[in-house]
Order: C-alpha cells, then sequence, then structure tokens
C-alpha cells in the first residue's frame, strides 16, 4: 500500500468530555487506541477514569478487577456518574472481559487494572511477568481488531515507575503519568508517550468531595494565597508544555549547627539547588556554607525546567539577607555557571501571562521581548545584577 494511500481520518481522536484530559491527549481518545495509566496508590486514577466514562458521548465499559461492584457504584453516586450507556463488570478473567466486549461492543473501555487481571490459559498468578505481557498484548490486538480505545490502569513501584515488564509500555500507544501530593487538592496529569500528539502538555485537575474538576486557569489558583511582602518569596513564570503557569517559589534560610548543612528541595530538582547555591556563594559572594537552605514550589507541583534558575537564585538571597523582593516583581531565566542569566524558551508568552496576573515587573535575560502592556521588562545580564536589581546585595 502507498503511504498516500492510507486514510489518515480513522485516527482523529474524539473528545472525552474532560477538557484537561483531552489537552494532554492532544484533542481526545482515538479509537483503536490503547492507553496506560499510572500513578500513586489514592491519587485518584479510579476517580478520573470513572467521570470520564461517565463523561463519554458513546456506551462504554467499566472492567473493576479490584473492586466489587458495589464499591464502583457508591463512587459512581458520589461522582453522579451513573448513567444508561455506562456497564459495569467486576471480573478479572481476561476471557470473561472479552467476552464481555463482545456482548456490549462499547466505544471505550476502562480495565482497572492490568495487574489484576488473568489469562486461565497461562499458568502463573496475576500480576506476574507472564501474565501481564500477555494480557497486555491480547487488550491490544482486541483495541486494534475492533478499532475501539482501550484504558489501563497500572500499578508503580516504590520509586514511581510503572511495574510490570518495560514491554507494557512500549505495546501501548499512549503512557499518562497521574501525579499529585495527597495532601493538596491538585493532581497533574501528564503524557510520557503518546503516538498521536505532543508529550509536553500538562492537564490539571483540583480534587474535591464531588470528584476531579479541571483548573483552566491553574496561575490564579497558585498564587491566590501567596502573602506579599515575605522574604524568600518570589514569583516564576514557568512553561509547561504550551502553557505558561505563575507560581509562588519559597526559600527559608537559617544557622545550621551540622557539620554538612541540609539543603532540601520540595518540587526541585536537589542537584540543580546545590549547583545555584554554589554559583552564589562563588559569583555574589552570598556565604551559604553555614546555613540549611530549604526551598519549595507551593501548591505540590514540581518544576524541572531551567527557567526557574534566577527566581530560586533571588528567593535563597531574599531569604538570606531578609528582606523581601518588591512587590509585583517576578523572574524567570536561566543561570549559568558563570553566573550569567541565559534566555528561556518562549519568554513572550510567560511575560504576557505574568502582566495577566497583575504582576508589574520581571527580571529577565537580555534577549527577552519588548512590548507586553503593562510590564516593566527589567534585563539582567549577570546574577549580580539581577540581585542589585531586586534590592538584594551581592557584587560580580
Amino acid at each position: 500500500m502507498l503511504i498516500g494511500a492510507v486514510d489518515s481520518s480513522e485516527v482523529s481522536p474524539r473528545p472525552s468530555g474532560l477538557d484537561e484530559l483531552d489537552r494532554v491527549l492532544g484533542g481526545g481518545v482515538v479509537p483503536g487506541s490503547v492507553t496506560l495509566v499510572g500513578g500513586e496508590p489514592g491519587v485518584g486514577k479510579s476517580t478520573l477514569l470513572l467521570q470520564v466514562v461517565a463523561a463519554w458521548p458513546g456506551r462504554a465499559l467499566y472492567v473493576s478487577a479490584e473492586e466489587s461492584a458495589q464499591q464502583v457504584r457508591l463512587r459512581a453516586d458520589r461522582l453522579g456518574a451513573v448513567r444508561d450507556d455506562l456497564w459495569l463488570a467486576a471480573e478479572m478473567s481476561l476471557h470473561r472481559i472479552i467476552a464481555a466486549i463482545d456482548d456490549l461492543s462499547p466505544e471505550l473501555v476502562i480495565i482497572d487494572s492490568v495487574q489484576t487481571i488473568a489469562d486461565s490459559d497461562i499458568a502463573s498468578a496475576p500480576g506476574t511477568v507472564v501474565q501481564v505481557r500477555e494480557c497486555a498484548h491480547r487488550l491490544v490486538q482486541e483495541a486494534k481488531r475492533r478499532n475501539i480505545a482501550i484504558v489501563l490502569v497500572g500499578h508503580v513501584t516504590k520509586e514511581g515507575g510503572l511495574a510490570g515488564p518495560r514491554v507494557l509500555e512500549h505495546v501501548v500507544d499512549t503512557v499518562l503519568t497521574f501525579e499529585g501530593d495527597r495532601h493538596h487538592a491538585l493532581r497533574m496529569l501528564r503524557a510520557t508517550k503518546h503516538r498521536f500528539g505532543p508529550t509536553d502538555e500538562l492537564g490539571l485537575f483540583e480534587m474535591s468531595d464531588g470528584g476531579l474538576r479541571g483548573v483552566p486557569d491553574a496561575s490564579q489558583l497558585f498564587l491566590a494565597d501567596r502573602h506579599a511582602g515575605t522574604p524568600g518569596s518570589v514569583v516564576v513564570p514557568t512553561m509547561e508544555g504550551h502553557r505558561p503557569l505563575l507560581v509562588e517559589l519559597q526559600s527559608l534560610v537559617s544557622s545550621s549547627t551540622l557539620a554538612q548543612p541540609r539543603r532540601s528541595a520540595q518540587g526541585l530538582d536537589q542537584g540543580r539547588l546545590s549547583m545555584l547555591l554554589a554559583v552564589l556563594e562563588q559569583r555574589a559572594a552570598l556565604s551559604l556554607a553555614k546555613y540549611d537552605v530549604f526551598t519549595s514550589v507551593v501548591g505540590g507541583i514540581k518544576l524541572a525546567e531551567p527557567g526557574v534558575d534566577l527566581a530560586i537564585c533571588l528567593a535563597v538571597a531574599s531569604a538570606l539577607t531578609n528582606r523581601p523582593l518588591p512587590s509585583g516583581l517576578a523572574a524567570c531565566g536561566e543561570v549559568g555557571l558563570g553566573g550569567e542569566i541565559r534566555q528561556v524558551s518562549q519568554t513572550s508568552r510567560r511575560l504576557t501571562e505574568a502582566a495577566r496576573l497583575g504582576q508589574t515587573t520581571v527580571l529577565c535575560p537580555p534577549s527577552a521581548p519588548n512590548g507586553i502592556p503593562g510590564l516593566k521588562i527589567q534585563r539582567v545580564a549577570t546574577l549580580s545584577e539581577a540581585l542589585a536589581a531586586a534590592g538584594l546585595r551581592g557584587r560580580g
């Protein structure tokens, strides 16, 4: 077959009914695709997927291999997920699951979870490598043959990775991770593999008594309880995929009695923090050797991009000198080992989001664009210049 003769319309995504999920999937669920969803126990995977099948516009089948039908019904009542075209099967046998698909001909199938179902033709217990691999292969074949979407829930290891053989991730079309601190209401959905679209989008949900609800304006949520004028607090415009977010970053510096002072990074890379503290000492003459340094991203979100470097340095310097940063100040930029401030991706989108949320000044690299209404763009070439511009002491 010539590649030009292939009909690509067959893989057009269908909206799931949840906007944040569709954002991550690039428009919705693709018929004939298999999606693997992983996350820590209790983070809300079953809640999310029960809401997905409740919002699905066609016939759907929810297979619960871990909970009884009564338990799922109680959750569905709480979420308002009971509808006429949603079928439920509390089943662990792969053959009976496929038989239910034969009888109902659903457009969407949720299987919770792939580690608890088993093929009776295989002489091993559910959850073993052989069972997980063979059951996953069979379900992928059924999805392609019937052109239906199947979503599998996967367990995770203590390290946070998906449990089971790596072939499980290779045979599916999409791998989603559902993250969140159970002590916070915020939940984050990311795609680590997606054959039908990008893998750099972020979906945000807030856990409430009525289930998960999308958070279209996350920046407003992150800054809702911020107290301006607190030393060690700074606002940073960051990017998650194509989505700009304004997040508060905090730091606390205190005298240490330990031979090796503590360095704590909540929501940040520990190695990156250590590097930036060394740059502050060598390039800005801020002595931190006798202090414990704690940094945290408010709201439970994790930031891994280098664009938060400058904000980390300003927060630490502000906490060390006990001087609050000017009101309305935000900062973004990568910090090099020489103390130079380097450009970051999609700077204009970051600055536009900062202006929308009421920030008046942004410290940013020299390459930052002009023309953001209502925003003063202050370019800084070095870390010492940034500290001086923020009213903090430092020298080059």
